[in-house]
């Protein structure tokens, strides 16, 4: 497992721009917000921001195990998962790969983790099956709610690296209520690069400073910013699962700091 650590490590430099694990403070006051009136639209993060990929992951594994008898250490095998992506797209990104799909880049990853966890018992359309677990995530508690005070106000709409197939059956499946649904893929590249953002700003016919990104993910929201974007911080404490230590507290990074979407419709009058 020691490969997977070094991954995971390298995904979360990639995904957080540094990560966001430090010591808890949670009950350190808030910055006194209002509501900016001069952004239209929210774009999104959506894998570990509005999704709890890990929670899913290890469930459709203990379905396996209650179906199929297949006894694999399931926590270990979601973020081993997740800890491929970072990876997986710096091999396009060095031309090693040609432009790929996140659909593809997971079914690679997962191909790899079926060896590593000597799972030999799944059929083609059983791996399939498995692999568009990405299309049916878990929403976090707040996500559905929150999404709907916010769209009151905003134009909501995603801004992932998952393709736009996986996007819109997440939402079909997760009741998530985007405006419209907006995809790395449609730029050729993958966050953190900057043609993404530019490529949202483009397709919403938007100035940047009139969107505000979301996420969960430092990286993320300092990539927006640099085309000129707001931004708000949204803490996901469980998205690598319970025990980890983060810093809760507002970021002055940021325009706005958030527990959750409830607290960012709260905080910016939706």
């Amino acid at each position: 497992m020691g490969a997977l650590s070094a991954a995971a490590a390298l995904t979360r430099e990639n995904l957080d721009g540094g990560g966001d694990a430090r010591s808890v403070s949670s009950s350190s006051p808030r910055r006194p917000q209002q509501a900016p009136p001069d952004v239209d639209a929210l774009t999104f993060d959506v894998f570990g921001t509005v999704v709890d990929w890990r929670t899913s992951i290890i469930r459709e594994g203990q379905l396996l195990t209650a179906t199929r008898g297949i006894e694999a250490d399931w926590e270990a095998f979601a973020r081993g998962w997740r800890a491929g992506y970072g990876p997986a797209m710096a091999r396009v990104r060095s031309g090693e790969l040609p432009w790929t799909k996140i659909d593809d880049l997971h079914r690679m990853i997962l191909d790899d983790l079926l060896v590593e966890f000597e799972i030999t018992v799944l059929s083609e359309d059983e791996i399939d099956h498995l692999n568009r677990v990405w299309h049916r995530l878990i929403p976090w508690p707040d996500a559905v709610p929150g999404l709907n005070r916010l769209k009151t106000r905003y134009i909501l709409s995603t801004l992932s690296n998952g393709n736009v197939s996986l996007l819109t059956n997440m939402a079909k499946h997760a009741g998530l209520p985007w405006d419209v649904v907006l995809s790395a893929e449609l730029s050729g590249h993958y966050k953190t690069d900057r043609e993404v953002y530019e490529m949202a700003a483009d397709l919403l016919s938007l100035p940047p400073e009139r969107i505000m990104m979301v996420a969960a993910h430092r990286g993320d929201l300092r990539a927006a910013q640099a085309i000129g974007f707001k931004t708000a911080l949204v803490h996901r404490p469980l998205e690598y699962g319970p025990g980890r230590t983060m810093d809760l507290s507002p970021d002055p990074s940021f325009d706005y700091t958030a527990m959750d979407f409830l607290d960012l419709a709260e905080q910016l009058g939706a």
